[in-house]
């Protein structure tokens, strides 16, 4: 037996004793659920999945990176959560887009995804009860907040429970590949932003047509020999395109920060962001006053927002992100701190930061 025959024999053997230990992972899991089902308890604990991660990625000596080790492991604990009782997450649809990725990296591929025609799709499905989470956009590095996502905060009772961060690759997919034959191009108007200097500079002449998604997109192009789609990787293998052009987007460094929304948010980690809406007295010197609490409380405010708050002519609607817990006590007293300036004051949520 030559040298590659006994290494390959020792995989093989590795691997028997990997799939033996996956299935009394998985059997001891089986017996968990059947314990919280008795117990009526939540069958999904994402600061349990955070742990196991956690504790793994302190242990690894390699040579597989903690970021390959997260994606193996954030397989493994999907599939373990989907023989207790598949997770139903609502995302933008349908599937392929980059939102679906994003709710693919936080989830896993055993998670059962609910694709949906728009942003509030995704809130009416939680607050609904169809999905126990939703995954939105709500900013991109390059392009700023998506407006919309922020309005719907207004109106529902949802919370944020995590964050994920994607780095996005646009890429221009058509039937053929070919660019000369490209008559008009389909791609959201997020998409169309960030690749707007490489359309200009290589199709200036082709027209840009609106879809609702990335992959509705890809999924119209698929239908039309003449059409192209900006759209993911995974939507070029979901609709069976070709790549006209890779990495057409304009900044090599695009990402697109996603929330996870629920009916509530996880306990503290340790390593948490807290964000909140309010609205302000109109008075000189008002978010002056309600910013002087955090400044004193030494709270790193990472993100303010302003929108209109569309019931009140020159009303506004503030959004802030913040480092901290809203059990920590120095946030928890800040936000009583501003109230009192403030017509109204919203929790949307406490949790972990999210990872590039």
């Amino acid at each position: 037996m030559g040298e590659i025959e006994k290494l390959r024999k020792e995989i093989d053997e590795i691997d028997n004793e990997i799939l033996r230990l996956l299935n009394n992972r998985a059997e001891i899991v089986i017996g968990i659920a059947h314990i919280k089902r008795n117990e009526k308890a939540k069958i999904y604990s994402p600061e349990r999945e955070r742990e196991i991660l956690e504790r793994l990625t302190s242990l690894n000596k390699g040579p597989f990176s903690n970021n390959t080790l997260k994606v193996i492991y954030r397989e493994i604990l999907s599939a373990s959560l989907s023989l207790e009782e598949p997770l139903k997450v609502a995302c933008l649809g349908p599937l392929a887009t980059f939102t679906h990725l994003a709710a693919l990296r936080h989830f896993g591929s055993s998670a059962s995804f609910l694709p949906v025609e728009s942003i509030k799709g995704v809130f009416d499905a939680v607050e609904s009860g169809k999905a126990e989470f939703g995954v939105v956009p709500i900013e991109n590095s390059n392009e700023g907040v998506v407006s919309s996502t922020l309005d719907l905060f207004m109106d529902y009772d949802l919370k944020v429970s995590a964050e994920v961060m994607l780095d996005i690759s646009h890429n221009l997919l058509s039937k053929s590949g070919d660019k000369a034959k490209i008559k008009k191009i389909y791609s959201n108007p997020q998409a169309t932003a960030q690749c707007r200097r490489w359309l200009e500079s290589n199709l200036p002449r082709i027209p840009i047509l609106e879809s609702t998604s990335t992959a509705k997109a890809a999924e119209l192009s698929s239908r039309d020999d003449e059409a192209a789609a900006i759209a993911s990787e995974l939507a070029a293998k979901v609709y069976d395109l070709y790549f006209a052009e890779k990495n057409i987007g304009d900044s090599k460094h695009n990402f697109t920060r996603f929330l996870v929304i629920s009916k509530e948010f996880p306990p503290k980690t340790g390593r948490d962001k807290t964000s909140i809406m309010f609205s302000i007295k109109d008075r000189p010197g008002a978010l002056h006053d309600i910013l002087t609490p955090f400044k004193r409380a030494k709270i790193n405010l990472t993100k303010i927002e302003s929108r209109p708050s569309k019931r009140k002519a020159w009303e506004y609607i503030f959004f802030v992100d913040m480092e901290g817990h809203i059990d920590d006590r120095k946030v928890r007293k800040a936000i009583d701190n501003i109230k009192d300036n403030c017509l109204y004051v919203k929790i949307l949520g406490s949790y972990p930061y999210g990872r590039t």
